[in-house]
């Protein structure tokens, strides 16, 4: 943890130098990037391996960017594939489905670091993650793996000015989140489902320029959440007509945009929704 009077930033340099090499889970957020090049400028590229998890779970925009961000830094990366449906416990999508879920991933990128001969797996948690619902903490904590930006304090502000100084592209990146975020829990996951969310969500972001988008799945229901300033331009014709087409293309019967716009989280449990716009 920080230690007193020590800025985060250099608290955080402190605990990498620490680590001797190291496997970074890497999505290509804002919060692994950083940590990533961190890795890198204070390890050594050598000593620095990206594990990429490919899963059902993964949004495409999200594979091209991180195998694009990991060639810009110049370090080693690697693609995991992963099957997420082969977890009853993960299909069945309780609230606690991202602890099964981590514990399954985690356990698989850590034997590849053990393969590699690296010292330590780390992952991108920060300090405000300690404020929302994150099961996966849990996971990461019961198996070792380490999360030097939560360990130094950085919060996702602190992380993103961190970010610009040192140029990265993901500065000002919006949050994601894995595909399965966007179906209410107690539904089982299918792989037809995860694959109508990400192409509606790319869709969205290809032809109308949305930064921040999620498409909440109450199939045969769409719930569209989006940024408060992009509600006028999609609820106005011809975005209306133009999306609800497409996605009624997707498989969907009815297409709803949320009034109350973009929430990080918004499928939490009760107790724990989160009504963020970060």
């Amino acid at each position: 943890m920080q230690e007193p009077d020590t800025p985060p930033t250099d608290c955080l340099r402190l605990i990498i130098a620490g680590l001797r090499s190291v496997g970074v889970a890497f999505s290509g957020g804002a919060d692994s990037t950083l940590l990533l090049a961190l890795c890198r400028d204070v390890l050594g590229p050598e000593r620095v391996l990206a594990l990429t998890v490919i899963s059902e779970f993964t949004p495409t925009a999200e594979r091209e960017r991180a195998a694009g961000l990991a060639r810009a830094l110049g370090v080693r990366h690697q693609e995991v594939p992963f099957s997420v449906l082969a977890h009853p416990e993960i299909v069945a999508n309780r609230p606690d489905r991202c602890y099964h879920c981590k514990h399954a991933l985690f356990r698989r990128l850590l034997e590849i670091v053990r393969a590699e001969g690296l010292a330590v797996l780390l992952h991108g948690a920060n300090a405000d993650d300690r404020n929302d619902y994150r099961p996966g903490l849990r996971a990461a904590e019961e198996l070792g793996v380490r999360a030097p930006l939560l360990e130094a304090g950085l919060t996702k502000e602190e992380i993103r000015k961190l970010s610009r100084q040192m140029g990265l592209p993901t500065a000002d990146l919006p949050a994601m989140a894995c595909l399965a975020s966007r179906i209410p829990y107690g539904t089982p996951l299918t792989l037809e489902a995860l694959a109508r969310v990400d192409a509606a969500e790319e869709y969205l972001r290809q032809e109308w320029g949305l930064r921040q988008v999620r498409v909440r799945d109450h199939f045969p229901l769409a719930r569209l959440e989006v940024p408060e300033d992009d509600i006028p331009r999609l609820a106005a014709l011809p975005a209306r007509r133009e999306v609800a087409r497409r996605l009624r293309e997707l498989g969907y019967r009815y297409v709803t945009l949320d009034l109350e716009g973009f929430r990080s989280g918004s499928l939490n449990p009760p107790e724990h929704a989160i009504r963020s716009t970060e």
